[in-house]
């Protein structure tokens, strides 16, 4: 099961470089159910906290600030992402208050006002990501500026109150944060619509806990007294944390992911496999290891068909000395053909047919593998073909001699020897 962990600096916790970072947390299963929650932790107590319940495929989302976060529009006619990374940098240069050089971009999606950007420090940006990654059995997934993730639903704005600062966004997709006493001043410019813009009625939908609705209620009544403005009130159970955790895991909310180009958490050495890999040696261990084994058995079975052939072309040259164009590909064609030709020439009791019905009783012998030709005679004086034969018991040999009286020859088994390797006979076969 997956895990997504979201971390959110508290509000006056020091930065990265300034000392331990303390966090407000919260951790949803798979199906975004809240698992486990955190304020004003470090990193160690989070990690201690996953350790513990021996989670895996943990992901981690950081937050920071939405007010270190810029966001502009690029207005960009390229379609190709090469060329509009390359011009980015020119398209926002105006809107930033400080050298595009310095500044790290991260592009977000194409609206009818452009390109979305969120712009941020690069020193700044290196520090988050530096605090945000490498945590012991969690891995870096995103950062995102925390005010874009707060809400909408079916409302033109959005702010989420804190004890004295607030997050907004738009439906346009702009974020920032302020404090909560300038509410009433972000009003009156809420109030007065652009010289392109048709006035209408602006839906304004603020989240916030009880004591934070009490602590900035003057700020709140700016806003529902604001012409122009229909301010809906929700209060959370949570905290701010869980509000935007639950929003952005619902895809409530589309923000701006920081972690883009050399900033991405592959850049520093890690994927995303780099949780998968353990399981990916084993994987890659058995695999070799099963080819290993199939290869062997193959060799194996390769060397006992060789002896087999090589066997059966010693007592196929037994019987026919001169005969050269057997090979172990042909020899049971040329076989088959004699045997076909032996037989189409009527009952004559010559090798052939002889030798036709005692291979035939052979190859339906159980286990025949365990009775072997030595050597085989013909006499053609006597009509008789002698088979010097050897066996794991008398009755194997038995059992061939009268499948082959069974044909209406004449079969006889004599010179018996038995020995610590089997019975070794010789098997006399005539008539027909």
């Amino acid at each position: 099961m997956s895990y997504h962990l979201y971390a959110r600096p508290v509000a006056g916790s020091p930065a990265p470089s300034g000392g331990e970072l303390r966090l407000d947390w919260v951790l949803l299963d798979a199906s975004g159910e809240l698992q486990a929650s955190g304020q004003a932790e470090g990193r160690e107590s989070i990690e201690d906290a996953v350790s513990r319940n021996s989670l895996e495929g943990v992901r981690l989302v950081g937050l920071v600030p939405g007010d270190e976060a810029l966001f502009c529009f690029a207005d960009i006619p390229a379609k190709q992402a090469r060329f509009i990374r390359q011009a980015l940098p020119f398209a926002v240069e105006e809107q930033l208050a400080q050298d595009v050089d310095t500044v790290h971009l991260a592009l977000g999606g194409l609206t009818g006002d452009g390109y979305r950007v969120a712009a941020i420090d690069q020193q700044r940006m290196a520090l988050w990501r530096e605090g945000f990654l490498d945590w012991e059995g969690i891995e870096l997934e995103a950062i995102y500026p925390d005010a874009a993730l707060v809400p909408l639903k079916e409302h033109d704005w959005a702010i989420c109150l804190g004890e004295d600062a607030a997050l907004l966004a738009s439906r346009r997709g702009e974020w920032m944060t302020m404090k909560a006493e300038n509410l009433a001043v972000f009003a009156q410019t809420l109030a007065v619509p652009s010289a392109d813009e048709v006035a209408a009625e602006v839906q304004v939908v603020v989240y916030g806990t009880e004591s934070a609705f009490a602590a900035n209620e003057p700020a709140l009544s700016a806003l529902a007294g604001t012409s122009r403005l229909s301010v809906h009130r929700e209060p959370m159970e949570g905290n701010i944390t869980e509000l935007l955790a639950s929003a952005h895991y619902h895809h409530a909310t589309d923000p701006i992911n920081l972690c883009q180009g050399s900033y991405a958490p592959g850049q520093a050495g890690g994927s995303a496999l780099t949780a998968w890999r353990p399981a990916i040696a084993i994987a890659a261990a058995w695999l070799v290891l099963l080819v290993g084994a199939k290869l062997g058995m193959g060799y194996y079975h390769q060397q006992q068909a060789t002896a087999l052939e090589e066997q059966a072309m010693a007592i196929y040259r037994q019987a026919f000395p001169d005969d050269r164009r057997a090979s172990p590909r042909n020899v049971r064609r040329i076989i088959e053909g004699q045997l076909r030709v032996a037989g189409q020439q009527g009952g004559d009791a010559g090798f052939l047919p002889l030798m036709k019905h005692t291979g035939q009783q052979y190859s339906r012998l159980t286990g025949g593998q365990s009775v072997l030709f030595n050597s085989v005679n013909y006499t053609s004086s006597r009509g008789e073909l002698v088979v010097d034969v050897r066996a794991d018991s008398y009755e194997r040999l038995n059992a061939l001699r009268s499948g082959i009286a069974d044909q209406g020859l004449d079969a006889s088994i004599g010179s018996v020897v038995n020995d610590s390797d089997g019975t070794r006979a010789r098997l006399t076969v005539s008539g027909g």
